[in-house]
Protein backbone atom coordinates (compact mmCIF):
# COMPACT_ATOMS: atom_id res chain seq x y z
CA UNK A 1 0.00 0.00 0.00
CA UNK A 2 2.13 2.93 1.28
CA UNK A 3 5.72 2.84 -0.53
CA UNK A 4 8.04 4.92 0.61
CA UNK A 5 10.60 4.39 -2.12
CA UNK A 6 8.48 5.75 -5.15
CA UNK A 7 9.92 8.85 -6.89
CA UNK A 8 7.37 10.95 -6.09
CA UNK A 9 8.60 14.88 -5.30
CA UNK A 10 6.89 16.20 -2.06
CA UNK A 11 6.30 19.83 -1.34
CA UNK A 12 9.46 20.25 0.13
CA UNK A 13 11.50 19.33 -2.67
CA UNK A 14 9.30 21.31 -4.90
CA UNK A 15 9.63 24.38 -2.25
CA UNK A 16 13.58 23.83 -2.08
CA UNK A 17 13.69 23.58 -6.28
CA UNK A 18 11.79 26.70 -6.32
CA UNK A 19 13.73 28.91 -4.61
CA UNK A 20 17.07 27.29 -5.89
CA UNK A 21 15.97 28.28 -8.70
CA UNK A 22 14.50 31.94 -8.20
CA UNK A 23 18.18 32.23 -6.41
CA UNK A 24 19.49 31.77 -9.68
CA UNK A 25 17.80 33.67 -11.64
CA UNK A 26 17.80 36.61 -9.55
CA UNK A 27 21.37 36.62 -7.91
CA UNK A 28 22.96 37.93 -11.26
CA UNK A 29 20.50 40.59 -11.32
CA UNK A 30 20.72 41.75 -8.02
CA UNK A 31 24.79 41.76 -8.43
CA UNK A 32 24.52 43.82 -11.55
CA UNK A 33 21.92 46.28 -10.16
CA UNK A 34 24.73 46.98 -7.47
CA UNK A 35 27.39 47.24 -9.56
CA UNK A 36 26.05 49.51 -11.69
CA UNK A 37 24.90 51.76 -8.74
CA UNK A 38 28.95 52.03 -7.29
CA UNK A 39 29.69 52.62 -10.85
CA UNK A 40 26.97 55.33 -10.62
CA UNK A 41 28.52 56.74 -7.45
CA UNK A 42 31.63 56.81 -8.41
CA UNK A 43 31.01 58.69 -11.55
CA UNK A 44 28.80 61.34 -9.94
CA UNK A 45 31.93 63.06 -8.09
CA UNK A 46 35.15 62.98 -6.87
CA UNK A 47 38.07 64.93 -5.27
CA UNK A 48 41.31 64.86 -6.92
CA UNK A 49 44.11 66.74 -5.10
CA UNK A 50 47.51 67.55 -7.12
CA UNK A 51 49.74 69.96 -8.91
CA UNK A 52 48.01 71.37 -12.30
CA UNK A 53 50.73 70.90 -15.50
CA UNK A 54 49.92 71.52 -19.09
CA UNK A 55 49.88 68.43 -20.74
CA UNK A 56 51.79 68.98 -23.88
CA UNK A 57 54.91 69.39 -21.76
CA UNK A 58 54.03 66.81 -19.35
CA UNK A 59 53.30 64.17 -21.65
CA UNK A 60 56.04 64.81 -24.02
CA UNK A 61 58.96 65.58 -21.42
CA UNK A 62 57.47 65.40 -18.03
CA UNK A 63 57.57 68.97 -17.49
CA UNK A 64 56.11 69.65 -14.08
CA UNK A 65 57.11 71.71 -10.96
CA UNK A 66 58.28 75.02 -10.11
CA UNK A 67 61.27 75.38 -12.63
CA UNK A 68 58.19 74.92 -14.88
CA UNK A 69 55.50 76.49 -13.61
CA UNK A 70 55.67 79.86 -16.05
CA UNK A 71 55.86 77.71 -18.89
CA UNK A 72 52.63 75.43 -17.89
CA UNK A 73 50.69 78.34 -17.01
CA UNK A 74 52.00 80.20 -20.75
CA UNK A 75 50.76 76.82 -22.18
CA UNK A 76 47.62 76.67 -20.69
CA UNK A 77 46.38 80.52 -21.38
CA UNK A 78 47.36 79.98 -24.81
CA UNK A 79 44.88 77.22 -25.04
CA UNK A 80 46.92 73.67 -24.41
CA UNK A 81 45.39 71.20 -22.53
CA UNK A 82 45.11 71.31 -19.31
CA UNK A 83 45.61 68.33 -16.84
CA UNK A 84 45.91 67.36 -13.06
CA UNK A 85 48.33 65.09 -11.66
CA UNK A 86 47.70 62.77 -8.39
CA UNK A 87 49.55 59.80 -6.71
CA UNK A 88 50.78 58.30 -10.28
CA UNK A 89 47.67 59.24 -12.35
CA UNK A 90 47.35 61.83 -14.00
CA UNK A 91 43.84 64.07 -15.63
CA UNK A 92 42.93 66.03 -18.06
CA UNK A 93 40.69 68.41 -16.92
CA UNK A 94 37.35 70.79 -18.60
CA UNK A 95 34.64 72.43 -17.28
CA UNK A 96 31.26 72.08 -18.30
CA UNK A 97 31.75 70.77 -21.59
CA UNK A 98 34.55 73.44 -22.56
CA UNK A 99 38.19 74.43 -20.86
CA UNK A 100 38.70 76.16 -17.99
CA UNK A 101 42.16 77.10 -18.57
CA UNK A 102 41.61 80.51 -17.75
CA UNK A 103 40.91 79.99 -14.27
CA UNK A 104 43.80 76.83 -13.57
CA UNK A 105 46.40 79.14 -15.35
CA UNK A 106 47.28 80.96 -12.32
CA UNK A 107 47.78 77.42 -10.41
CA UNK A 108 50.18 75.62 -12.82
CA UNK A 109 52.88 74.06 -11.29
CA UNK A 110 50.80 74.24 -7.98
CA UNK A 111 49.04 71.88 -6.20
CA UNK A 112 44.75 72.38 -5.95
CA UNK A 113 41.77 70.47 -5.46
CA UNK A 114 39.45 69.69 -7.73
CA UNK A 115 35.96 67.75 -7.61
CA UNK A 116 34.15 66.43 -10.87
CA UNK A 117 33.07 63.65 -12.52
CA UNK A 118 35.67 61.27 -13.25
CA UNK A 119 35.48 59.48 -17.12
CA UNK A 120 37.76 56.93 -18.70
CA UNK A 121 38.41 55.49 -21.86
CA UNK A 122 41.29 53.88 -23.10
CA UNK A 123 44.01 54.84 -20.86
CA UNK A 124 42.73 58.27 -20.93
CA UNK A 125 41.40 59.57 -17.60
CA UNK A 126 39.56 62.95 -17.81
CA UNK A 127 37.62 64.96 -14.50
CA UNK A 128 34.91 66.96 -16.62
CA UNK A 129 32.31 69.52 -14.90
CA UNK A 130 35.34 70.13 -12.64
CA UNK A 131 35.16 73.06 -10.28
CA UNK A 132 38.26 74.21 -7.79
CA UNK A 133 37.42 73.54 -4.17
CA UNK A 134 38.31 76.27 -2.32
CA UNK A 135 40.09 76.16 1.26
Amino acid sequence: MFNSTRNNPTVLKIAVAATLTAALVFSPLALAQEQGKEKLDAAAGKTVTGEVVDMMCYVDHNAAGDKHASCAAKCIRGGGPVGITSQGKTYLVVGDHRPMNDQLAEYAGKTITLKGKVAERDGISMIENAEIVKK
